[in-house]
């Protein structure tokens, strides 16, 4: 009977999901560094670290793309908003990067603010149509495997990329605020900033939790259903993930899309957004 009680909770917070947002996104999957080689540079490999730490040295092919780079502040002075969907669409044209491309990121997690995740929910907004790979082990992982790192720049012929917007995995903080109860809301900040102030509910889990540290990607799934129980989190819930502006928050939402959890959900805008609702 509780069986088939949960089951049935499940299927109706699945259904709201749906009729508020949408169905989620395909996951991301790992891939190693002799995987990549194997590829014979038929995959983009897209660095996540600042643009100096790329270019001190990185894998051969690899393009900079980093947050810092593709956020601004909007018309309301939210800061760290990443470039709408046709904006996106028209930067990775020029980087060479056609929306049919098999991609790879890369980073080390730490310096990026777990920008790796922030990279494929973006991919995924736009509406990426090639398979999204995240390297295991990153850049110090390629490089321990015995292969090459360079500081060598190799621009690839600029191309138009045709965006399909998915905005089913596209959340506001209005439409958060409208339907709060509908989600489990999980703050990725540190201690200092969850204490200065949160959403109202909201479970404080560190992003860095979320990362196992000798490959530099999210921890395996059954470490983070652990974490999540351990945090009272209900698995049978849509979750939505929040940082000061939606990057370290896009790693845990990587994390948990990694997981084969019910859908989850990157708060784009964060606190920042947040704290501007009136």
């Amino acid at each position: 009977m509780q069986k088939g009680r949960a089951y049935l909770i499940t299927i109706l917070w699945l259904v709201v999901i749906v009729f508020f947002i949408g169905l989620p996104a395909e996951a991301v999957e790992r891939i190693t560094p002799e995987m990549l080689v194997a590829m014979e540079g038929k995959a983009v490999t897209l660095d996540a670290r600042p643009k100096k730490v790329w270019a001190k040295g990185h894998i051969p092919g690899a393009i900079s793309f980093n947050w810092e780079e593709y956020t601004k502040i909007d018309e309301q002075k939210i800061p760290y908003r990443t470039l709408p969907p046709q904006e996106m669409a028209r930067v990775l044209g020029v980087l060479g990067i056609h929306e049919s491309d098999t991609i790879v990121i890369t980073g080390d997690a730490d310096s990026s603010w777990g920008g790796e995740g922030w990279v494929a929910w973006t991919l995924e907004w736009v509406g990426h149509q090639g398979p999204v790979y995240l390297l295991s082990g990153g850049v110090s992982g390629w490089k321990n495997s015995g292969n090459l790192i360079t500081k060598k720049s190799v621009p690839r012929p600029q191309t138009h990329y045709t965006p399909q917007p998915n905005p089913d995995i596209f959340m506001s903080a209005t439409t958060l605020k409208e339907n709060l109860s509908s989600f489990t809301l999980i703050d990725t900040r540190s201690f200092r900033e969850w204490i200065i102030g949160h959403i109202p509910g909201a479970i404080h889990i560190p992003w860095k939790n979320m990362i196992e540290k000798k490959s530099r990607t999210p921890i395996s799934p059954e470490a983070m259903k652990a974490l999540l129980i351990k945090k009272k989190v209900p698995l049978n819930k849509p979750v939505v993930y929040y940082c000061t502006g939606g990057v370290r928050s896009g790693w845990t939402w990587m994390a948990h899309d990694m997981a084969d959890l019910p859908p989850s959900f990157n708060l784009e805008g964060g606190y920042e957004e947040w704290k501007r609702l009136k």
